[in-house]
């Protein structure tokens, strides 16, 4: 993992990337941020990386 990057590693990211594009071609329409799959996806990487970024400070 990288400074850039924390908490995601190389796999992780290439399979984020891939799946959101794929949500953004031929996902659903426009759906309100609560249920809209790829603001889901976003909200659960920040929290991630948050995560990652907490855990680095504390140790």
């Amino acid at each position: 993992m990288s400074k850039k990057h924390p908490g995601l590693s190389l796999w992780y990211r290439f399979r984020w990337r891939t799946l959101w594009l794929l949500l953004h071609v031929m996902g659903p329409a426009e759906l309100p941020d609560a249920i809209d799959p790829r603001r889901r996806m976003e909200r659960e990487r920040a929290a991630r990386v948050a995560k990652a970024t907490e855990g680095a400070r504390t140790a």
